[in-house]
Formats: structure tokens, C-alpha cells, sequence
């Protein structure tokens, strides 16, 4: 029987700490946007669902045999393509995209929990080499693992998530052993293959819109540039103590619009209601997160263990950079969700499970 002590040593309070302050700066700040108006709905209280049931899944997987979990690698593979294909056979419009499955009531978005499918499986095929890419097959076969899953995101269309999911390849390469000569030869492919998209205009319309109002805000500050322009008026106006818990006007009078002020603009409700201190607060309990996270990494006794940490890690790296990047214009609006604060069941549930696997692999740090 374990003593008390021995298990209160394998739970990584600061992980936990950072989560729970990181969704209570979600559920205060959707309480304040649902005050403003009635168009935003009861957001805080069905985020309070989410935030709980992704609570019991992370108890759950934190207690279950994460290594077990490569001897299941095809079935979970497979079970990632197959909800991202079902997604174009029952899969709901919405936003100009087909990204959604409803089931009784319940919608889900499958290309959420293709992030956390991806790390598990190319974590294992990764964790063969043992901390050494011995060449560049291992990296075509890396690349050849991913480019399935987001092809399939791609045409739905979802450019954001698809990202993510590159950035989550490139930091498990990173620390499965890719050597620098290989980072610098994929880099130079990587900025010839962006020149090729602009130059053959392969994104959708309104994609290319974005990233022409990201380089000059004010060629359309009506339309694809309005909630760009309003976003930083509302972080800019916040100051440094901000204009009050629930007091944010742009907000409030629906200056930032309310379709995206609960989720992919939710930075600048808090920058505008809290100021620099409470995006300081929201900064540094995301930074605790990423700490706990890589010491996870590095505590891991196994190369499996590691790449799944080190997924995960990378992952929400990309999007705290990028979400809070386009709130105050240094990105592109890619409709990037904020980790555990922006509003969503699908994200919530799958970065819980996130943190799940990560308190596994911190409990079983010493067996």
C-alpha cells in the first residue's frame, strides 16, 4: 500500500495549479462577456461543464499505464483518420467550415483531438530511435506519419489547426534527436514552400485576406481587419490595472464582435478588463504550465514518455504564441484557440486528457 507521502510526491502540484488558474481566468472571463450581452449566451456556465468533465478524464488517463498505450499505435492512428474522414459524411457546416459531429445533442470538433492522437502515435514510432534520428528517412517517415491527418484538416478547411499540428512534429523531432544540419535544411524548405502558397494563391480566399490585412491592418478596417483593429483598441485602452472586472466596453457594446470575442479574441477581453497586470497573471501561470511541462519531460523514464511531453509542450507553445500574437497584431488571425481559457468543450476535454497523460508520466517518473 502506498504511504501518503510517496503519493503525494508523484502529483506535480504546479502543473495542476497552472490549469486551475488558467481556467479560472476562462470561467471569470466568460461570466463578465455573457453580462455584456445576452447574443454571447451562458458561456461561464457551460465551460464550467467542460472544465469539470475534463477534470474526471484527466483523474482518469492520469492513472492509467501511459507506455501500454504504443502497443496500441495502429488502432489509435486509425481511429484518428477515421473521425477526421466521418467528419465529411455526418459532419456539421458551421462558419464556412465542416469541422463538427453532433450526437445526440453533444458537438464535438474531431480535429481537436487529432493533436493529442498525434502526439501519442508519432511519439511511439519516434521513441524506436531512442534519442537518435540516424538520417533522413526517419524524418520522411515522420513527416509521412502526419501529412494524412493534416490534409484531412486542411480541406475541412482548418489552416489553424493544421499548423499545430506541424509544430507539434517539428518539437517532438526536435527532441527524438534531429541534428541542426537537418533543422536548417528543413527551414529553408519550409520558407521556400510558403513563398510557393502566396505565389500560387493555394489558401482559401479569406485566408489570404488575413494575412494581407495581418501585414497592413488598414486595408480593410471594416471588414477582414475590424476585429484585428478592435482587439487592440481593447488591449491598448486596458492600461495597466485595466477598466474593471466586467466593465470592458468593447466588449460590452459589441465593438469586438461576439463571435469570436469568447474564443479566438478572448486575450483582449481580459487585457481590456484586467490591463498589463492581468495579462501578466495569465502570462506567467501559462509559463508555470510550460515549466511543469518540460521538467516532465525531462524527469520521463522512458524516450516515450519525453516525446509525448514534449508534443504536448509544443503545442501549446504554438498557440499561446500565436492566439495571443493576432490579439495584439505580431500574427496572423488564424482562429488559434487560447489553451484551458478560449471557450470550447472539444479543446477543454482534449487539453485535460493533455494534462492527464502528463501527470502519468510524472508519476511514473521512478518505475
Amino acid at each position: 500500500m502506498t504511504e501518503p507521502r510517496e503519493w503525494v510526491r508523484n502529483i506535480d502540484f504546479g502543473l495542476i495549479l497552472a490549469v486551475l488558474g488558467l481556467t479560472a481566468f476562462s470561467l471569470v472571463t466568460l461570466y463578465s462577456i455573457s453580462l455584456g450581452s445576452a447574443a454571447s449566451g451562458p458561456f461561464a456556465y457551460k465551460q464550467a461543464v467542460w472544465v469539470a468533465g475534463g477534470l474526471v478524464i484527466m483523474t482518469i488517463v492520469a492513472f492509467l499505464d501511459y507506455s501500454r498505450l504504443r502497443h496500441y499505435m495502429p488502432f489509435i492512428y486509425g481511429a484518428n483518420i477515421f473521425l477526421l474522414v466521418v467528419i465529411f459524411l455526418i459532419g456539421k457546416m458551421a462558419l464556412g467550415a465542416q469541422r463538427w459531429i453532433e450526437i445526440g445533442g453533444f458537438r464535438f470538433q474531431p480535429s481537436e483531438f487529432s493533436k493529442l492522437l498525434i502526439v501519442l502515435t508519432l511519439g511511439a514510432m519516434l521513441a524506436e530511435r531512442k534519442g537518435e534520428i540516424e538520417g533522413w528517412r526517419d524524418i520522411f517517415l515522420a513527416g509521412a506519419h502526419v501529412s494524412p491527418v493534416i490534409a484531412l484538416i486542411l480541406v475541412q478547411p482548418d489552416l489553424g489547426t493544421a499548423l499545430i499540428l506541424i509544430a507539434i512534429m517539428a518539437g517532438m523531432l526536435i527532441a527524438a534527436g534531429i541534428k541542426p544540419k537537418q533543422i536548417a535544411v528543413l527551414g529553408a524548405a519550409t520558407y521556400v514552400a510558403i513563398g510557393l502558397v502566396f505565389k500560387f494563391q493555394l489558401l482559401q480566399a479569406y485566408q489570404m485576406r488575413r494575412l494581407t490585412v495581418f501585414l497592413n491592418p488598414d486595408i480593410d478596417p471594416l471588414g477582414s481587419g475590424y476585429n484585428l483593429r478592435q482587439s487592440i483598441i481593447a488591449i491598448g485602452s486596458g492600461g495597466i490595472f485595466g477598466k474593471g472586472l466586467f466593465s470592458g466596453t468593447q466588449s460590452r457594446l459589441d465593438f469586438l464582435p461576439p463571435a469570436v470575442r469568447h474564443t479566438d479574441f478572448i486575450f483582449a477581453v481580459i487585457g481590456e478588463e484586467l490591463g498589463f497586470i492581468g495579462g501578466a497573471v495569465l502570462l506567467a501561470l501559462v509559463l508555470l504550465l510550460l515549466v511543469r511541462t518540460f521538467r516532465i519531460a525531462a524527469l520521463s523514464r522512458n524516450h516515450y514518455g519525453l516525446l509525448i511531453a514534449c508534443g504536448i509542450g509544443s503545442m501549446w507553445i504554438f498557440q499561446v504564441l500565436v492566439n495571443i500574437g493576432m490579439t495584439i497584431g505580431i500574427m496572423p488571425v488564424t482562429g488559434i484557440p487560447l489553451p484551458f481559457v478560449s471557450y470550447g468543450g472539444s479543446s477543454m476535454l482534449m487539453n485535460m486528457a493533455a494534462v492527464g497523460l502528463l501527470l502519468n508520466i510524472y508519476r511514473r517518473r521512478w518505475t
